[in-house]
This record gives structure tokens, C-alpha cells and sequence, in this order.
């Protein structure tokens, strides 16, 4: 999702609550061993804000391994410039980012995948566009070239973002059972000049690491939510 600074569009999904630990000994469990679910993969990037009008956070890559999830690497985060909603209750163009967990169908960028990026990655083309045209029949989906039903005012053309599109995964919000009007063309992307409108941003260094370390095999989600001092996580 490109900065807030241009129009955008975002995306939904479900909703996970998880309570305080039960026992002293899981308080200092990592964040995904207290998480309700992880999507049942061996990799998760957790997108952390510190309460749901904040604007930036932590993105953490973790990796389960022996039985355990240690962390991978970590980065400084943008979120939508007002803050994060409930995946499930999410509006378009409201300028926030969905919490919940997400699958990540796929990578993409105008520059080329960067050595070792296992995931399939879709290279952006001039003709390459993001439907957020909430009656086409692309809503919510990449489109080469943009369909005569898909509006260009109402939707991304992906090579215009150059920095924050230069490396990026979808986020599988909204994206397997489309809602219209929930929003559409939420990423993990490149940070562009501030806040987003809706995606999830880190520096471009971090976003190469991120295609570098993820694994199709191993089912990687990422769960976006926030974070209180010792309660851990209110929302995911």
C-alpha cells in the first residue's frame, strides 16, 4: 500500500485474541510460543505496534525450530497513518492497517528478487496494476494489463511506487474470500516517506532479509497486532 500521502486502499481477515500466559515460566516464552495460533507454519513475521493508533512499531522474523521460535531478525515498522483496526471490521480507504494473522500468497517488485529469494516473485512491469475497484471482477488482485472494468482512479499502478514497490509480499488480507469495500492491496513493503495507508513498512534492507529468509515449504504468516508493557499482545 503506497504512503498515506497518496489516496490508498486496505484489506481484512480473521481475528485472534490472546489473553495474559497462564504461568509465570510462558511469560518469558517468545511472542509466538503466546500466541493462540501461528498458522501452522515453521516461519512467522510478527508486525507489533505498541496500541492500535500508533503509526509504527516492530516487525520480528522468527523461525521454529527444535520445538522452539527463535528470533530471526528485526526491524523497525510503519503502519496505516490511522493506526490499526480489527481485520474483520476493516473499511476501505480509512487509512489504517488490518490486524490479524495472514498467509502471504507471493512476492513481487520492480527491482529484481534478491539472491536466494525462495518465494515466487512476480516482477512489476509498466503495464502492471493492483485492482482496488470494488465492482470489478479483479477487486483485490494484480491485473496485467488493468482490465476495462478495474478504474485507474481507484486502483495502484504498481511501477509509479518505485521505492516503497521495489520489494514487497501480499498479505493475504481480504484476498481469498473478497469483501467488497473492506479494502484491497495490503503489503509488506518498502518504506516510502512516512506513515502508510494501510500496509505494514519496513527499511529496505529488512525487506530484502525478509525475502532472503522466507521458505514456501515452511508456510510463513505474519500477524499484526499490538502490544501493552507486560500483557504481551491484546490483539492479533
Amino acid at each position: 500500500m503506497r504512503s498515506a500521502l497518496a489516496a490508498g486502499a486496505l484489506v481484512s481477515a480473521s481475528l485472534l485474541v490472546l489473553g495474559l500466559v497462564p504461568d509465570a515460566s510462558a511469560a518469558g516464552a517468545p511472542l509466538p510460543a503466546r500466541m493462540a495460533g501461528t498458522g501452522g507454519g515453521t516461519q512467522l513475521i510478527t508486525a507489533v505496534a505498541p496500541r492500535t493508533s500508533s503509526t509504527s512499531g516492530t516487525v520480528t522474523w522468527w523461525d521454529l525450530r527444535g520445538g522452539r521460535w527463535v528470533k530471526a531478525g528485526s526491524a523497525s515498522a510503519r503502519f496505516g497513518a490511522k493506526g490499526l483496526v480489527e481485520g474483520a471490521s476493516r473499511r476501505q480507504n480509512t487509512n489504517t492497517t488490518p490486524t490479524g494473522l495472514y498467509n502471504l500468497p507471493y512476492a513481487f517488485g520492480i527491482e529484481a528478487a534478491p539472491t536466494g529469494t525462495r518465494y515466487k516473485y512476480r516482477a512489476v512491469q509498466r503495464s502492471s496494476w493492483w485492482c482496488e475497484d470494488n465492482p470489478s471482477t479483479s477487486y483485490n488482485r494484480w491485473t496485467d494489463p488493468r482490465p476495462a472494468d478495474c478504474r485507474a482512479s481507484e486502483s495502484e499502478h504498481l511501477a509509479s511506487y518505485g521505492t516503497q514497490y521495489a520489494y514487497a509480499f501480499v498479505i493475504g488480507f481480504n484476498y481469498h474470500q473478497r469483501v467488497r469495500g473492506r479494502g484491497a492491496g495490503i503489503f509488506l513493503h518498502v518504506n516510502g516517506r512516512g506513515a502508510t495507508a494501510g500496509c505494514v513498512s519496513v527499511p529496505r534492507g529488512a525487506m530484502r532479509a525478509i525475502l532472503q529468509w522466507a521458505v514456501p515449504g515452511r508456510h510463513p504468516h505474519i500477524a499484526v497486532g499490538t502490544a501493552g508493557g507486560n500483557t504481551v499482545i491484546t490483539r492479533y
